[in-house]
């Protein structure tokens, strides 16, 4: 008799249980798709979203206001993609600086860390721009703020780590991004970010290209830009007929023959920011008896007779705004060449941008970012390339800064990456960058040498190829 109670109090038991199961599993919420998540955000509108293995991609525009200090006064539409993998996952916030990629791609602390990638169109770059544009809404503050509007409406969605990233401009834009929103980030990695504090003093520039790479080198790259100067008539008929076949225009630099010197001045610079040096192999040895098209072809391969044309520079207008309002540019000299061969010099951004936009210098502002970093700097990478001519004035840290580095790639040009590092230094880099995102594993917390990437690495997704574009624009 006991034995048949115990059994039927055991099956109320049971079936009581299995029935609060199942009510919990019914009452349970559906799990809501990353997509609808992402366009639950307030502003954010679907442009597309392409199939990747493991991920997933999407295209899309977020609504911002032209100006962060006067919402009121308009909006534009920036697009930002997301390469999704995991709300669980940290998170990266990677810009170039320029156009956004509409196509999927992982950035370096990307991979190390095995997470999500946020990627943002810098302001004013196509198709990112108000219209009609108020270029005085075109500086580094406004940048910032609009990465930490993105950061705000995406942060409840993935509320783990957050890094910034980006190389070149775009390591000076998360610089930037750090310095104005200080709490957003959890780590910063700057790749091959310039520092022009003070705009008008450019010596590290001479400095450098005195010293990169072999003298051997250096010998045929100076022998080429100045026969290029030397052959400047016959040269420039073939420039004048190139243009004429591909219809371009010079309005805004003002003439032809300014954009051939500065396409010709830009030679060595665009050498080693995109070459190394066992590429010197290709530059013509003996450049006073090379023809003129092995002249012609040399200047065009590294430095492009495409670019000082209306149609090369319009592109570039936000960035040479910028260079002559904020960020600065460089200026350098050229003792190979005889002072009667060189009509321009190096020419300032006011000439690479249509003459209705007004520009007026502000010196104060990366002075103002130089301070900040030395002073408050908080879990910084700046990574440079040792032959890059953009790393001549790098960020330096002071008694301020706390779990920040800066390091230097041996040989390396403006692709200059972590991969790139000394093996210590490497290790190093890749520890604190897991420890920054909150995924370092415990082998790696006890020992920072056992670091590595926690994703594999995908030929097409994280394809390390520096992207040639024009010299003199980081």
């Amino acid at each position: 008799m006991r034995k048949a109670l115990r059994w039927l109090l055991a099956l109320v038991v049971l079936i009581g249980t299995a029935g609060t199961a199942g009510a919990a599993t019914a009452a349970e919420p559906k799990a809501v798709d990353i997509k609808d998540r992402l366009l639950s955000v307030p502003g954010m509108s679907l442009i597309e979203e392409k199939p990747y293995p493991g991920y997933r991609f999407f295209v899309l525009n977020y609504t911002q206001p032209v100006d962060h200090r006067r919402p009121s006064k308009g909006t534009f539409q920036q697009r930002i993609t997301v390469l999704h993998k995991d709300v669980s996952r940290p998170t990266v916030f990677y810009t170039g600086g320029y156009n956004v990629s509409t196509n999927p791609s992982r950035r370096e602390p990307t991979q190390i860390v095995d997470g999500n990638q946020v990627s943002m169109e810098y302001r004013y770059f196509t198709p990112s721009r108000p219209q009609p544009a108020d270029w005085s809404k075109l500086d580094i503050w406004q940048a910032a703020s609009d990465q930490h509007r993105i950061f705000e409406a995406l942060k409840p969605i993935y509320s783990k780590n957050w890094l910034s990233t980006g190389g070149s401009k775009g390591g000076m834009t998360a610089t930037y991004y750090e310095r104005f929103y200080p709490r957003d980030m959890d780590g910063v990695v700057a790749y091959v970010a310039p520092n022009d504090v003070v705009n008008r003093e450019d010596s590290a520039y001479d400095r450098f290209f005195a010293r990169v790479g072999t003298e051997e080198c250096r010998a045929r790259l100076n022998g080429v830009q100045r026969e290029a100067l030397v052959r400047r008539a016959p040269l420039k008929e073939k420039y004048e007929a190139y243009a004429a076949e591909n219809g371009y225009t010079f309005d805004t630099i003002g003439s032809l023959d300014r954009a051939y010197e500065a396409v010709v001045l830009d030679y060595v610079w665009g050498f080693w920011q995109y070459s190394t040096l066992k590429d010197c192999a290709d530059i013509p040895a003996d450049a006073k008896n090379a023809t003129d098209d092995e002249i012609w072809n040399s200047v065009d391969t590294i430095s492009g007779f495409s670019f000082y044309t209306d149609q090369g520079l319009a592109p570039y207008t936000p960035y040479y705004y910028q260079a002559g309002t904020q960020l600065g540019a460089p200026t350098i000299h050229f003792p190979h060449i005889e002072r009667k061969y060189i009509r321009y010099g190096y020419q300032p951004p006011r000439n690479f941008v249509p003459r209705d936009i007004d520009m007026r210098f502000q010196p104060w502002a990366m002075r103002d970012v130089d301070n900040w970093v030395k002073r408050n700097a908080r879990q910084m990478l700046f990574v440079y390339g040792e032959n890059d001519p953009w790393g001549a004035e790098p960020f330096r840290l002071g008694h301020g800064a706390r779990d920040s580095y800066v390091l230097t790639a041996p040989g390396m040009n403006h692709g200059a990456n972590v991969a790139g590092l000394v093996p210590e230094e490497k290790a190093l880099a890749t520890a604190r960058i897991l420890d920054w995102a909150g995924v370092a594993p415990a082998a790696v917390q006890e020992n920072p040498s056992a670091a590595r990437p926690l994703a594999t690495f995908d030929a097409k997704l994280d394809k390390r190829d520096v992207q040639r574009e024009p010299a003199l624009r980081p």
